[in-house]
């Protein structure tokens, strides 16, 4: 058992209990002197799959890449929360602290928002009006999406891994949902998530996953799920219940899982600081 950050991890029953709301953040999610900063670039994109929509998406490559060897792989939907380092997340501090201390390997992030149905954005990019669709979506669509066209666009540039166990995909919200729909649609091609208060409640269906879990063969997928017990509560579920539920129903399927429980709302004010023990629980093989 290891006590960190107020929270208690007890791996072998994969669950872990809140002590306090109040999280700070630890080195692992600040810049620190001597380690070398990855480099971030801004695209924009059009998709045929989703067509007629606009979307912008950023590649974080680490100053530790060389093109002779394949880099791993993840991919953030909302991509823009987990980007700001001055957010709850700061995911590119994060990527350089634990990438140059050997804690998670070599790793090239994608960070992609949602798609809109015009060029000029909303100033609350949650609202862009393709999110629900493409996040809450339990098909194969969102996944064929990065496989069929962001990832190759990326590939143009980068040497990024094929193996299935070096590649992870992460979301908050309805972008929670979407990366795990991503990997249990394509669990030969993603087999690491990360779940943020994912939303596993009835706003296109996603209720239906911890008996799905229960009742279809265990996918090949290491699932890291948060949520805290002031999480919403509305005509589409109580997102606090819906993800004791899929931790149950993974737990009864024997998935390799944890669920963090804290007593955080709908954001990332304890999701954010736990960034760098979550990943390294990813990566940890």
């Amino acid at each position: 058992m290891k006590v960190l950050l107020s929270y208690i991890l007890v791996i072998g029953i994969n669950i872990c209990t809140a002590q306090n709301k109040g999280l700070e953040y630890g080195k692992d999610s600040q810049r620190q002197e001597g380690v070398p900063r990855g480099e971030v670039t801004k695209y924009t994109f059009q998709s045929k799959i989703f067509q007629g929509t606009y979307r912008d998406y950023y590649v974080y490559v680490p100053a530790q890449y060389k093109s002779g060897q394949p880099a791993a792989l993840m991919v953030f939907q909302d991509g823009h929360a987990y980007l700001s380092e001055d957010g709850d997340f700061r995911v590119p501090i994060v990527f350089d602290n634990l990438i140059q201390k050997k804690e998670m390997p070599v790793t090239i992030g994608i960070f992609i928002n949602p798609g809109h149905q015009q060029p000029e954005y909303p100033e609350n990019l949650y609202r862009s009006s393709n999110r629900s669709l493409e996040y809450d979506d339990l098909s194969d669509t969102y996944v064929r999406f990065l496989i069929e066209e962001i990832i190759p666009e990326v590939e143009k540039k980068y040497n990024l891994t094929d193996n299935p166990k070096m590649r992870a995909i992460a979301g908050l919200s309805s972008g929670g949902i979407c990366a795990f729909t991503a990997a249990w649609e394509r669990p030969d091609y993603f087999q690491k998530v990360i779940s943020h208060y994912g939303s596993f409640t009835n706003i296109r269906g996603g209720h239906s996953y911890p008996s799905l879990i229960r009742k279809h063969s265990k996918r090949d997928i290491r699932v890291y799920l948060q949520d805290g017990s002031a999480d919403l509560d509305n005509e589409h579920g109580n997102w606090w219940l819906a993800n004791q539920q899929m931790a149950a129903a993974l737990k009864f399927r024997n998935y390799d899982y944890i669920f963090i429980k804290g007593s955080g709302g709908h954001n990332g004010k304890e999701a954010g600081p736990l960034l760098p023990d979550a990943l390294r629980w990813l990566w940890r093989d």
